[in-house]
């Protein structure tokens, strides 16, 4: 046999489906054990909810934008672990009591620490409970305090000017780890390797200033600049310069051919001209020396004039204006190491503080003082750790409930006096308040299956962006709702929107819409009717005065007239008797009504409306029964487990009709009223009472006569009056017989 349940779960009957109570903390602490397939929804989305997003953001582990069964549990089990009465997940209280938190657990002692040193920096230490508001304004202020707990120390964490300094150098070169203040700072790692920094470039720049590197003395990084700013066009010089000595054919062509010149000639050429600067750095001729200064391409004559000045002259002399490739090659030779010595450049990210700034750093001791500040900083690290678990203790204790009676139950919606976190607002149109309105971000195929009406408005509000909602009225009738009809909705927040019907789900709203939707139909049709007859015979009118007045531009032309037809007489023979058979149809109808007792005219006037009326009345109910709430927000991101249904009572109250309010004084001296269709009104009534009186009296007097009082009496009451005279005239003709014995 099965186990006994722990624990004994209580159910209550609402909308017709059995839905879980969660009164007790015993019943959140045993909610792992419902079977899911007893919550009412399993998923719901994050947006589109009137409740917090900071608190469903908190709710959602997993960043998936969705609350899911797991989500519910492990906030539960989180908040046992710091709450002695996790009860207090269902008061809706804005204020937490320090009495509730527990001081068994590490989680629950942390968290009473932290809300304790809010309260005292808020001057408030004497406090028994915290507010949400406190707590976030007050750790605000903690996070900005110089130790809270993250390893990182800001320039203002220290009042040592040169610890103070050299952090922010640390972090204007390196960029810094933010701070829980939001400052930039320093960690350890990150200042040793800032140290590191330091020392290695020192290292590099005291290697760099040996003779062996620096050839051209004080001169050697702009001698190296020089170089490498011509190493390719000298190198492209020589290199042509051989090959003409190889082959002197090959001058001309490597010097370019005067084509080229003269595509240049119809440019406006500049020193600088890229065209310019493709040609060779000077003519080339079989094994020649480079020019320095004269014969030197425009376009680089800068650049070699800058060679001259400051790699050749410090070796050959100032008086030097030509240079072979062997005085090239030298050249190279003694730059090499500078350049290698550049390539292999370490900490250059600390360059920029200059040689001065990093040897009086090197020279500090840093690293020891800004250590013993860490090791305080993380000191705080548990009391700062917790203090998002006050806040966030805050806002379960302030919304979660909310959320349990709109994910395991939906007891919120079945509830007068507390809407449900899917409700977005109120719409109001043709008359109607209606209080089952959902955000939505479209129409949805799945609304259909809901069985109920629904109108999609879009809303509009100036300073907010557009937003949809799904309406659905359940109650009144659908006449005048149709898409491009206005409204005016109030959220949640009590802000007014202009509201356009976008487009609609047909569905019957009430029994009593179905119950007159037939006449409606009639009239419609009568109307449709009428309209065309009446736009036929404007057709018929006009084609009749356009043939008139053809027929009088064109007398002259006319033909005469033809000879009138004879009169059909088969045709007035037809009239004659579908007349005829009107009138006995008429007739036979009118001897059934009055030849019928009064008390069954009710009972056919009944069975009329119930022929009329009632299929639609019957596919009405059927429909109404079935309509629920799941499909419409499936369309909307939840995954709805119960039937959810929406009877007659629930719908009266999600939908309001206007009605006068109490003791209201009515005036009914309309000066627009139409006098003459109210008098013809009252004509039709009287008319309408005197016939059913007549009939009445004329009914009555066939039962006290036998017989209307427009028929004959019948024969067999003549014959018998008749025969009953005869025997009486002859009893008193006839002579007695006389007796015997009488003469």
């Amino acid at each position: 046999m099965p186990s006994k349940a722990a624990h004994v779960w209580t159910f209550r009957r609402l909308g017709g489906l059995d839905q879980v109570t969660l009164t007790t903390a015993a019943d959140l602490l045993h909610l792992k054990e419902l079977d899911p397939k007893l919550w009412v929804a399993l998923s719901c989305p994050t947006r589109g909810l009137e409740l917090p997003e900071a608190t469903l953001s908190l709710l959602d582990h997993d960043g998936d934008a969705r609350i899911r069964v797991a989500d519910i549990l492990a906030a539960i089990e989180w908040s046992a672990r710091r709450l002695g009465d996790v009860s207090l997940l269902l008061s809706g209280r804005a204020t937490l009591p320090l009495s509730v938190l527990r001081q068994d657990t590490d989680e629950g002692r942390a968290v009473l620490a932290a809300a304790v040193s809010l309260l005292a920096g808020l001057g408030r230490s004497a406090a028994a409970e915290i507010s949400l508001e406190e707590a976030e304004r007050s750790a605000d202020a903690l996070r900005a305090s110089a130790f809270n707990g993250d390893g990182v120390i800001a320039p203002n964490s220290t009042e040592d000017p040169l610890l103070r300094s050299a952090i922010a150098d640390a972090v204007a070169c390196l960029g810094g780890n933010p701070d829980r203040s939001g400052q930039l700072g320093v960690d350890q790692a990150l200042f040793d390797t800032f140290l590191a920094e330091l020392a290695a470039y020192e290292a590099w720049h005291a290697r760099g200033m040996s003779a062996e590197v620096r050839r051209f003395g004080d001169g050697t990084e702009a001698a190296s600049a020089a170089l490498a700013a011509l190493r390719a066009k000298i190198e492209d010089y020589f290199t042509r310069s051989r090959l003409a000595q190889f082959d002197a054919r090959a001058a001309a062509p490597l010097n370019r051919d005067t084509t080229d010149y003269a595509a240049l000639a119809g440019q406006a050429l500049t020193a600088g001209a890229a065209t310019l600067a493709a040609f060779p750095l000077a003519h080339v001729e079989p094994g020649r020396p480079l020019p320095l200064v004269d014969g030197i391409n425009p376009a680089w004559s800068a650049a070699v004039e800058a060679l001259r000045r400051d790699a050749v002259a410090p070796l050959y002399g100032a008086g030097k204006t030509t240079l072979t490739e062997t005085e090239w090659r030298e050249l190279e030779r003694r730059i090499a190491a500078f350049d290698a010595h550049i390539a292999a450049k370490a900490g250059a990210r600390v360059e920029s503080l200059g040689m001065e700034r990093i040897r009086a750093l090197l020279a500090a001791t840093l690293r020891d003082p800004l250590a013993a500040l860490i090791v305080r900083d993380l000191a705080a690290g548990p009391h700062f750790d917790a203090l998002p678990d006050v806040a966030r203790l805050l806002r379960l204790t302030r919304d979660f409930g909310t959320l349990l009676r709109n994910f395991v139950n939906f007891e919120d919606f079945y509830a007068p006096d507390r809407p449900a976190i899917f409700q977005a607002g109120t719409l109001y149109l043709d008359t109607r308040s209606t209080l089952f309105c959902i955000h939505v971000e479209g129409p949805s195929p799945l609304a259909a299956m809901s069985k109920a009406y629904i109108a999609y408005c879009d809303l509009r509000r100036a300073g907010s962006p557009p937003a949809k909602i799904a309406a659905c009225f359940t109650q009144g009738d659908s006449d005048y709702l149709f898409v491009g009809r206005n409204g005016v909705f109030i959220d949640r927040q009590g802000r007014d929107w202009d509201a356009t019907i976008t487009s609609i789900v047909d569905n019957p709203i009430s029994i009593r819409q179905a119950f007159s939707a037939p006449y409606k139909k009639l009239v419609r049709l009568v109307e449709e009717q009428v309209a065309r007859r009446a736009a036929a015979a404007d057709a018929a009118s006009h084609n009749r005065l356009a043939t008139a007045a053809e027929t009088a531009a064109h007398l002259d032309k006319q033909r005469p007239p033809e000879a009138p037809r004879k009169v059909d007489v088969g045709a007035v023979a037809a009239i004659g008797v579908a007349v005829t058979g009107a009138v006995s149809v008429i007739t036979l109808m009118l001897g059934y009504l009055f030849g019928m007792k009064p008390w069954q005219y009710p009972l056919v006037l009944a069975g009329l409306i119930a022929a009329v009326s009632g299929p639609s009345m019957l596919i009405a109910w059927l429909k109404i029964r079935q309509r629920t709430l799941g499909p419409i927000l499936e369309g909307n991101g939840w995954a709805i487990n119960g039937r959810v249904r929406i009877n007659l009572p629930l719908g009266s109250l999600l939908t309001q009709r206007a009605t006068l309010p109490p003791g209201t004084v009515r005036r009914l001296d309309d000066p627009y009223l139409d006098r003459a269709a109210a008098a013809r009104r009252r004509m039709i009534i009287v008319f309408t009472v005197v016939l059913l009186v007549v009939a009445g009296l004329v009914r009555f007097d066939r039962a006290r006569r036998g017989h209307y009082f427009w028929q004959p009496a019948p024969a067999t009451d003549t014959l018998s009056a008749t025969a009953d005279a005869g025997a009486a005239t002859s009893t008193a003709t006839t002579p007695a017989k006389p007796e015997a014995g009488t003469p």
